[in-house]
């Protein structure tokens, strides 16, 4: 008898068009996972998780198709793995309310990543004229924000995931994920599994113009679209920010834009920055960056090509999503019930 496969399982959030690092980070790793044939894969569309930053709700739906249009087109298969959409399932909500009623405040004022969102929006802030002197930052927090590890716990628990793919700066989310399944369990009885970390290759990809800052869709001239035209992508990386010197050597404190252009391009390869090094030794600044404009249109031509034609089949997308959240809702749905009763939510 065959055992089963492990369940492994991570999402990414529909707020713009995917770039690189967003790709390399997550998408590129959630296809090799997949095609590995180790994991039973769970791949969603963190919708919920979206509503914490400034949105329009007209272009939600449309976010939401292309996003899963990325996944198709990079190679993510709903026969082989489980898509869907976050906000079909109630159980997450449910579950992260639950889990809420066990979450210590201060372990939630701990997780650095919140300190960063929270900076990141103030840029956005000051644009719109919003942030005074004088004004409590505080004015512009929000629960939801602060409070989005607990609902990452709740997607994971669900699902009874052994195993979530993540970069060390996700490590301390995981781990409050991991106390908290602790804590349910001494309290209420054995219900979830710990999940371990599967230590993904999440290289920090940073701006083309500003590598000091890392790459963001709200700096378009810095920031690679996987889905952006030969035409348009060439020119950022012939402009990106390098140094004086000629050297194509990492050292990302002297020489930070040519090692993020390093980064990139061995990323791409999956191949050693020392290797690359090796490869552009005694070759100009240009030489490389024209490497690294035909390694990004060698990965993405062929992701570009079918997204274009996925997006145009929305009736398709809206069935794949469909389907895929039936089956993912059958697994949670068993599991909030079975947390309920263990609640004595049962009258």
């Amino acid at each position: 008898m065959l055992m089963p496969k492990p369940v492994l399982i991570s999402g990414v959030q529909p707020t713009g068009r995917l770039h690189v690092g967003n790709y390399l980070g997550a998408l590129k790793n959630f296809v090799e996972l997949q095609n590995s044939g180790k994991y039973s894969c769970y791949f969603f569309i963190a919708d919920l998780h979206s509503l914490t930053e400034d949105f329009d709700p007209k272009e939600k739906p449309e976010q939401t198709l292309n996003l899963l249009a990325d996944f198709l087109a990079a190679g993510l298969d709903p026969k082989k793995s489980v898509l869907f959409l976050q906000s079909r399932i109630p159980a997450h909500s449910e579950l992260a309310w639950i889990l809420n009623t066990i979450t210590p405040i201060g372990e939630l004022r701990r997780m650095t990543q919140y300190k960063e969102k929270l900076l990141a929006r103030v840029p956005a802030i000051v644009e719109k004229g919003i942030l005074q002197d004088g004004v409590d930052m505080r004015e512009f927090e929000n629960a939801g924000l602060f409070d989005y590890p607990v609902l990452m716990a709740a997607d994971i628990l669900l699902y009874d995931a052994k195993f979530v793919p993540v970069g060390e700066d996700q490590l301390q989310h995981l781990e409050l994920t991991r106390t908290l399944a602790r804590k349910f369990n001494a309290k209420f009885g054995k219900t979830f599994v710990e999940p371990q970390p599967l230590l993904t290759k999440t290289p920090r990809v940073m701006s083309l113009s500003n590598p000091e800052k890392k790459m963001s869709k709200s700096e378009p001239t810095g920031c690679l679209f996987i889905d952006e035209e030969d035409a348009e992508f060439q020119p950022k990386i012939m402009s990106a920010v390098t140094d004086s010197g000629s050297d194509v050597k990492y050292d990302p404190d002297k020489k930070p834009g040519v090692s993020n252009l390093l980064t990139i391009y061995a990323a791409l390869k999956d191949i050693d920055i020392p290797e690359v090094e090796g490869r552009f030794k005694g070759k100009s600044y240009v030489e490389f960056k024209s490497d690294v404009c035909q390694a990004i249109h060698n990965e993405f031509v062929g992701i570009r090509m079918k997204k274009k034609e996925l997006v145009s089949k929305r009736e398709f997308l809206r069935q794949v999503l469909l389907e895929g959240s039936k089956k993912a809702a059958e697994i949670a749905n068993k599991k909030i019930e079975e947390v309920k009763k263990r609640l004595g939510l049962t009258a």
